[in-house]
């Protein structure tokens, strides 16, 4: 039994842990602790967790949990993540996974100096949709890549959320545009050799819109957009482009809640179809046994540090400053 504790009272942790935890033996979410112990005692009544303490470092030093899970805002990952892990536990932290490379370095550094696992909460990547995708891409029958296209955006405006505040190392493309740039990376295999990139931005320095062309190795170029303007629209798809078909996928972030995969060759399309098991649980399976049987991830320490460099260097395209400095 792997027991979790949990920083804070975010509104991702009953879909992305709690209910994951509920839904198997090998775990449960036994300790939490939020900035207003208030809220944290009405966070645990509702969600059937037994001990409320009264700071974040109570929770990374519970001698009866193994494993943390960070929800924090992005600005606060490196430092209690660190802290979790100097604490003797593994950590399952939201992703952006930290501000910049430079703090995911750090933290992949303690990870391995501590022998514990660091995992980046990007679900999507444990879905049997995702790993048909990457199938599909790798087998050839798509031909030579030339592109992919991906994108995410919401229709909802944020402008008052955390997640649009620099400070709390806020902005589109670490909230929510991560997806795409980490969906082109994961079907190619590769890290850009080259990013050019365009924002339009809300609050000074924030990125409320952003698209990057990120060019691979093989040539192959992966068009990304995040967009959490207020304009009406809300996507989340993926299509890659081959001399001999095309792959596209509707919903890759969250298969669970319905999805469209449809492979087209010569003109001829196949669809298939996935269970209704959420990416989360999945997640939760990968990160158990990478503690139990080590296990390897898909999105480690290491490869957390390849996915902030390439949102670093669309930062740097756009002419905006990477988070956290």
């Amino acid at each position: 039994m792997i027991r979790f504790g949990t920083l804070g009272a975010a509104r991702i942790t009953p879909t992305a842990l709690i209910s994951p935890c509920k839904n198997i033996d090998q775990a449960a979410v036994t300790v939490v602790a939020a900035r207003d112990r208030s809220r944290a005692e009405a966070f645990a009544q509702e969600h059937g967790i037994p001990e409320v303490v009264d700071s974040y470092d109570d929770v990374i030093n519970h001698p009866d949990i193994a494993a943390v899970y960070n929800p924090l805002h992005i600005g606060m990952h490196h430092e209690w993540s660190i802290k979790a892990l100097r604490a003797g536990k593994h950590v399952l932290c939201e992703k952006a996974i930290a501000s910049n490379a430079k703090e995911a370095e750090e933290m992949a550094a303690v990870a391995k100096e501590t022998g514990r696992v660091l995992m980046d909460a990007f679900h999507y990547r444990y879905h049997p949709c995702f790993i048909r995708a990457k199938e599909v891409y790798d087998s050839g029958v798509l031909g030579d890549i030339s592109k992919i296209d991906a994108a995410f955006h919401v229709a909802g405006h944020v402008e008052d959320d955390i997640r649009a505040n620099y400070e709390t190392a806020g902005g589109v493309t670490m909230d929510i545009g991560c997806y795409p740039i980490s969906w082109v990376r994961h079907l190619s295999g590769e890290e850009p050799v080259a990013v050019t990139a365009n924002a339009e931005t809300g609050k000074a320095d924030v990125d409320l819109f952003l698209e990057a062309d990120l060019t691979f190795p093989s040539g192959t170029v992966g068009h990304i957009s995040g967009d959490m303007r207020n304009r009406g629209e809300s996507r989340a798809d993926l299509t890659v482009t081959g001399s001999k078909g095309t792959l596209f996928i509707w919903n890759p972030i969250a298969p669970q809640f319905g999805c469209k995969f449809e492979v087209t060759i010569d003109g001829e399309t196949t669809s298939e179809t996935f269970d209704k098991r959420a990416s989360y649980d999945y997640q939760l399976d990968a990160f158990i046994a990478a503690i139990e049987q080590g296990a390897s991830l898909y999105t480690d320490a290491d490869e957390a540090v390849h996915q902030m460099k390439a949102i670093d260097a669309c930062y740097e395209a756009a002419g905006l400053p990477l988070r956290g400095l």
